[in-house]
């Protein structure tokens, strides 16, 4: 087993900034990083194809995605946990009857049961991305689905967890929440990603701010939530850094002594 340490990073809220922009500060301090001999990798609720771009630019190319549900490493898949089938198309005719619209999101491409929805364009449009859901109904029939967004408010949530244990749902935007396969979570995805690397798990380091985050930081050695994190996801960090926007990736690396 390596002394190297290895260092996770959500994306979100924590290496992009309120605006979907990489602090300058941040790319410098994964570089240093990385010039340190350390390993960096990306933990993430998004799919691959939604930031690609992004890793090209950090020179990352080890990444946990879906939540912990499609892994990677040095380009190859080792790890994958799709949603069930059956179960997919039992939300899905239920949510038909809500008109709450669902997004089926595979290893490349991500589909929307529905033509168009106003939730569908709200909610993704505050990701920044270029890639946006088209319309395929039966797309979670051919292909293995990691996540799927199902699109409801708050209140209405409950109604689906009450219903589903073969699925966890977990709150990204006001309007949607991601679909995981029950006990599915970055820390799983994690744990996969430095089992294959043979990293001890006391040199293991996250960076968070969602609620999808709660169990990464909670579960690695070296948990660090960032200033402007959900209240419970401050409290299942060890450490708690500064806001994105306050150059808060740097101040928590040299918090955890990562860098100086």
């Amino acid at each position: 087993m390596t002394d190297k340490k290895i260092i996770f990073f959500d994306i979100d809220g924590t290496l992009l900034d309120h605006d979907k922009k990489l602090p300058q500060s941040t790319k410098e301090a994964i570089n240093e990083l990385k010039q340190a001999g350390h390993e960096v990798a990306i933990a993430t609720g998004r799919a691959p194809f939604m930031y690609e771009d992004l890793r090209e630019e950090l020179g990352i190319y080890n990444f946990v995605s879906y939540n912990g549900q499609y892994v990677e490493v040095d380009g190859e898949m080792i790890y994958g946990n799709p949603l069930d089938k059956d179960k997919l198309e039992e939300i899905t005719e239920l949510a038909a009857t809500n008109d709450h619209p669902l997004v089926y999101m595979g290893k490349k491409t991500m589909k929307a049961n529905v033509e168009q929805h106003d939730h569908i364009d709200e909610s993704i449009g505050t990701l920044k991305v270029e890639a946006f859901p088209t319309h395929d109904p039966d797309y979670f029939k051919m292909e293995h689905i990691y996540q799927t967004l199902l699109f409801c408010e708050h209140e209405e949530e409950k109604y689906y967890e009450e219903k589903f244990n073969a699925f966890d749902f977990i709150r990204w935007h006001p309007l949607s929440v991601d679909v995981l396969p029950a006990g599915g979570s970055k820390a799983k995805g994690i744990e996969k990603m430095i089992e294959k690397l043979g990293i001890n798990p006391e040199n293991v380091y996250a960076f968070g701010d969602g609620l999808n985050d709660i169990e990464m930081l909670s579960t690695v050695a070296h948990g660090v939530a960032m200033g402007n994190a959900h209240e419970e996801t401050k409290e299942a960090a060890r450490y708690l850094s500064k806001s994105v926007d306050e150059d808060g990736i740097v101040h928590g690396l040299k918090m955890v002594g990562l860098l100086k």
